[in-house]
């Protein structure tokens, strides 16, 4: 027995897809095409405009920008509004469906930062940083961790609230936190992820911490890498 096609194609013709009937090989015609992903997550903290995804994006050139958010627009999850005044901008936002792609995120990144090739130094924007906070913390090491933590990363600004309930994190003003690191978002994974001392990159100018250095030094330890995958089984 053939099973009808309910609905039609939203897809461009031009589209590769895999015709295949399973989840996962739908889920990749929806978010399979290079960079797809990665627009997801620069959007998971908020709308962004056009030049704010790009600027997160470096590698991704405009016209292949503008190809991947017309195809998240197609497949409902992305969508595009206008800003009211005195911004009056365009942005882009993730539609609901869009936002519960954050779990497949989170859990590939943990897969991936098992791969003997993984290099934690490596550029990454700001929102992928707050993004490995809510992805890496460790339960164990922030059990009775009750902390606002600010970030200021070139002309944005976070706030990560860890407590009982987990990590939560917004781009909002730092008013209020114990203590602010101030920094590329590099220098800030070089602390946490790269176990370089919070002193040496101040020394090097590359980072500035303001308030509870006690406060800031057990933060950066709250978020350890899983340990690597052997070459064999």
């Amino acid at each position: 027995m053939t099973l009808e096609k309910l609905t039609p194609s939203r897809h461009s013709p031009s589209r590769r897809r895999y015709d295949d009937a399973c989840g996962t090989a739908h889920a990749l015609d929806l978010i399979g095409e290079r960079w797809a992903l990665l627009v997801m997550r620069e959007l998971m903290l908020g709308p962004k405009r056009f030049s704010e995804i790009r600027a997160d994006l470096p590698g991704i050139s405009a016209n292949t920008l503008t190809q991947r958010l017309e195809g998240l627009e197609a497949t409902g999850l992305v969508v595009r509004r206008r800003l009211p005044p005195p911004a009056s901008a365009q942005v882009y936002e993730l539609t609901q469906w869009g936002y519960e792609a954050e779990p497949i995120i989170q859990t590939m990144g943990r897969w991936a930062t098992r791969s003997p090739a993984h290099d934690p130094t490596m550029p990454l924007s700001a929102t992928s940083l707050m993004m490995s906070f809510r992805t890496m913390g460790d339960p164990a090491r922030m059990a009775g961790f009750c902390a606002r933590i600010g970030f200021s990363i070139g002309e944005e600004t976070f706030l990560v609230r860890i407590s009982s309930r987990g990590v939560d994190v917004e781009r909002a003003p730092i008013a209020g936190a114990e203590v602010v690191f101030a920094g590329a978002a590099t220098a800030i994974a070089g602390a946490v992820y790269g176990g370089v001392p919070v002193a040496e990159l101040e020394e090097e100018g590359a980072l500035e911490v303001k308030g509870d250095r006690t406060l800031a030094e057990r933060f950066t330890a709250l978020f350890p890498l899983p340990p690597k995958a052997g070459a064999h089984p």
